[in-house]
């Protein structure tokens, strides 16, 4: 998670028009903690029954884990990029991102200068 920190300015438009949502079986307490301890503004949500993670079939039966699955979803619910799993330690997967994240986003307002 913390590289999604380091490079959220960058990554997601430091937050124009880009909602970041970590989603973890771990229970809420223990995600509110390290998210507080690790100062990011990316949101976090609980799946304690693993019915997300399900889903997506991010959900690990044996380790009661979940795989790093990462989707980019567009303004219309659709998604438009997924990983899975993603590679955290790979710079080109954060290239990828970052792509599609610059795709979807709107123009910049031009300069009031």
């Amino acid at each position: 998670m913390e590289a999604y920190r380091d490079q959220y300015a960058t990554l997601f438009n430091n937050g124009r028009d880009v909602v970041v949502l970590g989603i973890s079986v771990d229970p809420d307490t223990t995600l509110i903690n390290w998210f507080r301890d690790i100062e990011t503004p990316i949101m976090v949500m609980s799946d304690a029954d693993a019915s997300v993670s399900r889903t997506y079939q991010a959900y690990n039966e044996t380790s009661k884990t979940d795989a790093r699955h990462l989707y980019v979803v567009d303004g219309a619910g659709r998604i438009t990029y997924k990983a899975t799993p993603f590679r955290v330690m790979a710079q080109d997967a954060f290239t990828e991102l970052d792509a599609e994240v610059d795709k979807l986003a709107p123009p910049k307002p031009p300069d009031s200068d």
